[in-house]
């Protein structure tokens, strides 16, 4: 069985269509359950990227208060049982904010069963995680702290020991109005901070704003083998400005192992979905190897050569994936495009200072 094609809209048409829909439930004297709220001015967006096509949820507003705990928390080892891992731990932002590992590990050694996704630009996007298994990033935000493979602790234990933390006591009352804070206190913290992780102004950018030096001339071949819909058609996935149209697919990868990762498919139960799962942002795509969910490509020229050849056939491979049968000019320039992406935001931000 081949999964069908489906209708798939630009983040600005998603979201306009979002606030149509909400708007017409207020109408209907619904309410506005899930509002968008506004991008506030300090936040700046890189050369490249749509500001209107942003996603921040009406009840977890931007503040630079609240942004700035976030990045603490994100940081700090303490919100695992043991005091080992950190969200930055296996979203390092010199690895494009993932771990340059195959598959993360966790508390105590503990190897998961996928490669963990960059955040970069995750503010463009609703649901998470590689199979889409959480509807915001304010839900993605709390589930590695209790997951007994990543940070191996519970929701209840992670907030009494921040709350016997004077430093987060005081800016947790600061931002959200409470010393005595919850989990999802927590959880819209790091979202909010995640949401501030913008990476553009790449080559690629520049190029497209009119600078004729910022790309060279290999990778222009490679932007417009990219852009091709006969030869490649690679904008059939990833779409837009930040080179991913958030659907799910099955590609083929890892689905010659004895009992593949179903992906997708243990979110809807719905057998189009097997082996699906989320295109990723190409942006800053060269800092973040190795690649797939499963780590299998070491290098971005694996990358190239798995499509290439068509994915790995199955039943549920999607359309979009066939042979291409590039040369390795075509190849090589395909590689050099991509490492075009990359913008700076990976390598300026560090780590902050944490209360005691």
């Amino acid at each position: 069985m081949i999964e069908p094609k489906r209708v798939l809209f630009s983040w600005t048409s998603r979201r306009q269509f979002f606030i149509g829909f909400i708007i017409i439930i207020f109408v209907l004297g619904g309410g506005l359950p899930g509002a968008i709220a506004q991008t506030p001015d300090w936040l700046k967006f890189p050369l490249g990227l749509d500001e209107e096509s942003s996603f921040i949820p009406e009840d977890n507003p931007l503040t630079e208060e609240k942004v700035a705990l976030g990045k603490q928390l994100f940081f700090d080892k303490r919100l695992s049982a043991d005091n080992t891992i950190a969200c930055a731990t296996c979203h390092n932002p010199q690895f494009g904010f993932t771990d340059g590992l195959p598959v993360s590990i966790g508390i105590g050694g503990q190897r998961g069963s996928r490669n963990a996704p960059s955040i970069i630009n995750r503010i463009f996007s609703m649901d998470q995680f590689w199979n889409g298994r959480a509807a915001t990033l304010e839900e993605q935000a709390k589930g590695p702290i209790a997951n007994s493979i990543e940070m191996g602790f519970t929701y209840e234990g992670v907030v009494k020991k921040l709350r016997g933390i004077k430093g987060y006591q005081e800016q947790f009352n600061q931002v959200f109005g409470t010393e005595e804070f919850t989990i999802d206190h927590i959880a819209k913290a790091i979202a909010a901070y995640e949401r501030t992780i913008l990476s553009g102004n790449s080559p690629f950018d520049r190029s497209e704003a009119g600078d004729k030096t910022a790309l060279s001339e290999e990778a222009k071949k490679g932007r417009d083998l990219f852009r091709d819909k006969k030869k490649t058609d690679c904008v059939a996935c990833h779409a837009g400005f930040n080179f991913t149209d958030e659907g799910y697919r099955n590609t083929g990868v890892g689905m010659d192992k004895p009992n593949p990762d179903l992906g997708r498919y243990e979110v809807t139960e719905e057998d189009s979905h097997k082996g699906a799962f989320k295109t990723p942002t190409l942006r800053d795509i060269d800092l973040t190897a190795p690649y797939f969910h499963d780590g299998s490509a070491k290098t971005l020229k694996d990358v190239v050569e798995f499509y290439d050849k068509g994915g790995i056939k199955n039943d549920w491979l999607a359309d979009e994936i066939k042979p291409l049968n590039l040369t390795d000019e075509e190849k090589a320039a395909l590689v050099e495009f991509m490492k075009s992406l990359t913008g700076k935001i990976s390598l300026e931000v560090l780590a902050p200072e944490l209360p005691k």
